[in-house]
């Protein structure tokens, strides 16, 4: 008996992280679940991406304090640039995960109808936390930041095994 993936290239499953300025938060989340990603050698089949719903901080790199929070646990946020979620993010990806409620409430406003059912706050797929949302550190000591890389490693472990759920499954051929 063969088996066979149903038409992978196709059935990829797309996650945007979302903060404020896209320099704190959102590149940590985008950084640690990327490399959770890898480690489960699913890049291939998920694609990552962070943004924003502010614009102060566009085309910048994330939060010097946010890229030392990632290097210190083995992330790298080298090649991420500050971006706003636009329109198109609302069809193009099957996930939006928010920090916080603010930005939840922001997306919401912006985002069709059809889409809003995607947004949701990231700290739902924690395992070993009860908060529900990641704090946001940009105002904070460096503290702050590596808290915000705890929460995400926790959350990471929970969202992984759900869209390795909603991944085409192995069919007989």
């Amino acid at each position: 008996m063969n088996i066979e993936m149903v038409e992978p290239s196709f059935m990829k499953t797309s996650v945007l992280f979302v903060c404020t300025d896209n320099t704190s938060r959102s590149p940590i989340a985008q950084a640690v679940f990327e490399k959770k990603v890898e480690q489960a050698g699913l890049t291939d089949l998920i694609q990552i991406d962070s943004a924003g719903t502010q614009s102060e901080y566009v085309g910048d790199k994330p939060n010097s304090r946010s890229q030392h929070a990632a290097a210190f646990r083995g992330y790298n946020l080298m090649g991420q640039t500050a971006r706003l979620v636009t329109q198109d993010d609302f069809a193009r990806f099957d996930m939006i995960l928010v920090m916080d409620w603010l930005t939840m409430r922001a997306l919401q406003n912006i985002a069709p109808e059809q889409y809003r059912h995607k947004i949701e706050l990231v700290m739902r797929y924690a395992q070993n936390s009860d908060d529900a949302e990641i704090p946001d550190p940009f105002y904070l000591e460096q503290e702050a930041f590596n808290q915000a890389v705890d929460y995400m490693e926790d959350a990471a472990l929970g969202l992984l095994d759900l869209v390795k759920r909603r991944l085409p499954q192995p069919v007989a051929a």
